[in-house]
């Protein structure tokens, strides 16, 4: 990974662990569901910033180089481009 995305990817998911942590205390403690659910959203929210983090690496990295080697390599990296597209609409996000 490039060193400046990999920390980025790093501080994201401790944050993530976080706010999960929190969620279940929030649970546990029979807290409001409205919070809760803000508190979701939120998780939500920031793991769609670590997968943009991490699909820029892929393209920086995997994909540049996939597509530099032209061929299998090429049609390879544009399926996984693709699946992960495919992935993202089925969400419905």
């Amino acid at each position: 990974m490039i060193d400046d995305i990999k920390k980025r990817s790093l501080h994201r998911a401790r944050i993530l662990q976080g706010q999960l942590r929190g969620i279940e205390k929030m649970i546990e403690n029979d807290e409001y569901c409205v919070d809760i659910i803000t508190q979701s959203l939120a998780v939500q929210k920031s793991l769609r910033s670590l997968n943009k983090l991490l699909v820029e690496n892929h393209l920086r990295t995997h994909v540049s180089d996939m597509f530099e080697a032209g061929g299998d390599e090429r049609e390879r990296a544009m399926a996984e481009l693709l699946a992960v597209y495919e992935l993202q609409q089925n969400r419905g996000s």
